[in-house]
């Protein structure tokens, strides 16, 4: 186990060289002041990641694009391993407690990155940490085996920074695999997006962006998706402005390739700013009636915009409002009329903590309860929408089975007149043999590097004469 020291003095010292990018040094004391800025709003303040992140970055106009992004990349990483860094600060470093929170935030920081792979020695010299303080630093993430002694779902919580509650159901579904999951929320998610089916294939998007310097690989399971691998700014692309893709990972794409939606009436019950929604319009060609539904204003809002840029013509959006009553008027006219209804269920978001790394310190048992009793009600609400012989699809961006599919087994108990169906029809053969666990789409990070997804199909049977 680390040897404790007794805490120095904090001080800065002088003199740190920069690193170079495209011929510019990195000035790694604007990056350090506002990596603490932003985490200090994340981690005190309970800002969103993103959203202080963004509104750091926007008060530092002076910052190149290169130091930009290393600021994003080493928040993220700090949040990724938050419950691990703290655990070895209050464990290992004595004195600790005794910093500032900037003090206390500047080492969180250095944690981060060596645990990500960096040296005690860069991170120590590039955020001017004392010699006690680094070499203490490289001591304790070299010795583990006082990790490696420890039961699998304490371990699995500390090294993969997940609540605990949430490690001990981790390991209890998945078993030693569960710390695969663990390391895979724990690093980057790729820039994913779909090509939009209005506008063109995915072979000619790659073309479009090649162009513009970006380069590209094509999704492994959905034939619409494509990686870019340059790093920039997507919605910068001409051909981003021009409609011809929309940023949308490729768990996500497959799960909206199982609505396979016709040119009639179809419903997206759960829109939010309409990912899938315009998947949907796609494959229906522009034709037939498509209504997107939700309950908040400003992501349909966005949905419009997004609609008008992709050419969606035949989007049909309706604002759900909060009284049951009103809600039941407001659905009145699409009772058991619906050929495809797509329920992409409010959620933990486990699947999603790659992308959101702070969201997991959010996540209460309490409130992964109310999501289980929320997506029931909603999947019982909106199958009331489907006609004899449609489909009802259920989804989530959750790995959890309780919110998967512990809700379908509940459901067909109460409703014998669905039936699940497996969803291999609506996938790509070779996707199929992989992404399906029985009937299911299941997907996981660490198993098919998308997001965690799940997806049930149901058929509403026919009245028999």
């Amino acid at each position: 186990m680390p040897t404790q020291k007794r805490p120095v003095p904090f001080k800065k010292p002088s003199g740190v060289p920069n690193r170079k990018s495209k011929g510019r040094g990195l000035r790694e004391d604007l990056i350090t002041q506002t990596c603490l800025e932003a985490y200090g709003s994340i981690r005190h303040e309970g800002r969103l990641a993103d959203r202080a992140i963004d509104f750091s970055l926007r008060r530092k106009a002076h910052l190149y694009s290169a130091e930009r992004r290393e600021i994003a990349e080493r928040v993220y990483a700090l949040l990724r391993h938050q419950i691990h860094v703290d655990y070895l600060l209050e464990n290992f470093w004595a004195g600790y407690e005794r910093r500032s929170t900037s003090q206390k935030d500047l080492l969180r920081l250095a944690v981060a990155r060596v645990l990500s792979g960096e040296s005690a020695q860069t991170a120590g010299l590039e955020l001017s940490l004392l010699d006690d303080d680094v070499a203490l630093l490289a001591h304790v993430t070299a010795d583990r085996g006082w990790l490696e002694k420890m039961p699998l779902a304490e371990r699995l919580s500390i090294e993969g920074s997940v609540p605990h509650f949430l490690a001990e159901r981790l390991v209890r579904e998945l078993g030693p695999d569960a710390s695969a999951l663990a390391t895979a929320f724990n690093t980057r998610a790729p820039l994913t997006v779909r090509a939009n089916a209005l506008k063109g294939d995915r072979d000619a998007l790659a073309a479009s962006v090649e162009k513009e310097d970006v380069r590209t690989r094509p999704t492994p399971y959905s034939p619409l998706g494509l990686h870019l691998d340059t790093r920039i700014n997507a919605f910068s692309l001409q051909a981003f402005r021009d409609g011809a893709f929309e940023i949308q990972d490729e768990g996500s794409q497959l799960l909206g390739m199982l609505v396979d939606a016709p040119p009639r009436r179809v419903i997206d019950a759960c829109a939010g700013a309409g990912g899938k929604t315009l998947q949907l319009a796609a494959q229906m060609k522009n034709r037939g009636e498509l209504f997107a539904l939700d309950i908040e204003q400003r992501r349909l809002d966005d949905l419009k915009k997004r609609a008008r840029r992709a050419g969606a013509h035949n989007v049909r959006i309706r604002l759900l409002p909060a009284d049951a009553g009103a809600l039941a008027q407001t659905l009145q006219d699409l009772q058991g009329s619906a050929e495809r209804v797509l329920v992409d269920a409010p959620c933990s978001g486990t699947g999603t903590f790659r992308r959101k790394p702070d969201a997991r310190y959010r996540l209460t048992e309490a409130m992964l309860a109310e999501h289980v009793t929320r997506q029931g009600v909603l999947l019982r609400r909106f199958a009331a929408l489907v006609k004899p012989g449609g489909r009802l699809i259920y989804g989530t961006c959750s790995v959890l089975r309780e919110e998967n599919e512990a809700v379908i087994e509940a459901f067909v108990a109460e409703h014998p007149d669905f039936e699940v169906v497996s969803a291999a029809q609506w996938l790509p053969a070779d996707a199929a043999k992989t992404v399906l666990q029985g009937p299911f789409l299941r997907l996981y990070p660490h198993r098919h590097g998308t997001d965690g997804f799940f997806g049930a199909v149901l058929v509403k049977k026919k009245p028999t004469a």
